[in-house]
């Protein structure tokens, strides 16, 4: 199913105040739909509704934690209060947390899973009936990454809530295949964009940097961030291309196609019994 204009419709964005979330946003409000803005940071949200409204754009900000279900439902009820039915859902919200595996809290993984796979789980439970009964033309965008494809060291976090998020929207894809549905879905599995996810300790619960992962590892896996996301695809390039999957109907959404021999690779050593290897294509 393929939703072919955007123009019109009613669109929700989570982790939309800044990186690839405001891009989404951006796009879809130029290109006529209405939004609705969802992140947990306020100020940061409001701002960025404010730079869309200076457009012209028709746009609704919501301040939303997407780790949590009732607020995920509210979020749900106030878009359609607001803008009508949905026809478009992008849970996008996403936060990343480094270091070796065994130096990690359960803090690190209640957070990080709490945002990106939870957010998505959310996001479908909340959304997803509404969008079923109007019966129109719709789409679900689930943000994952390549690191839901490719294992990466002092990403354990992060690779298993994006190795989740695949995994569910694979399965999403076939469930609205075999009922015969109106809402299509896409993963977005975007390489390094640049955003500042690597700052997202900003946003963790209880003040974020008293609870934030600490040690060496920890920080070097900051900086490698830090560094590779400066230099990353701008996040407009990103939306372009998920509004292309949107109007044509694709699942897979990859950004980079000079990362994909890392997908290869990876999906090699597993048919042949081989170990995981480090790919040099990130």
């Amino acid at each position: 199913m393929t939703l072919p204009d955007v123009a019109g419709c009613t669109a929700v964005v989570t982790g939309a105040a800044s990186g690839i979330g405001f891009a989404l946003a951006e796009r879809f409000a130029g290109d006529g739909a209405r939004v609705v803005m969802a992140d947990v940071e306020a100020p940061a949200l409001e701002q960025a509704a404010d730079r869309l409204r200076e457009r012209g754009a028709q746009v609704h900000p919501v301040i939303t934690d997407v780790s949590d279900g009732e607020a995920v439902d509210a979020l749900a009820a106030e878009a359609v209060d607001v803008f009508g039915p949905v026809h478009l859902l992008c849970n996008n919200a996403g936060v990343g947390a480094g270091g070796l595996t065994w130096e990690l809290t359960t803090k690190d993984w209640e957070w990080v899973l709490g945002v990106n796979l939870w957010g998505v789980i959310h996001g479908l439970r909340a959304f997803l009936p509404g969008m079923l009964a109007h019966g129109e033309p719709a789409h679900v965008v689930n943000t994952a990454s390549l690191a839901g494809h490719v294992s990466a060291p002092f990403m354990a976090p992060y690779g298993a809530s994006k190795f989740a998020v695949v995994a569910i929207s694979e399965a999403l894809f076939h469930e609205l295949a075999m009922t015969g549905s109106c809402v299509g879905v896409s993963v977005l599995c975007p390489g390094w964009v640049n955003t500042n996810i690597h700052s997202s300790e900003r946003n963790r619960p209880g003040g974020g940097q008293a609870d934030a992962p600490s040690g060496e590892s920890a920080g070097m896996a900051v900086d490698m961030l830090r560094r590779v996301l400066s230099s990353g695809m701008d996040p407009a390039e990103v939306a372009a291309l998920v509004v292309d999957a949107v109007r044509e109907g694709a699942f897979y959404v990859f950004t980079h196609p000079d990362m994909m021999p890392a997908v290869e690779t990876r999906a090699g050593a597993i048919l042949q019994g081989h170990d995981p290897q480090l790919s040099m294509n990130l």
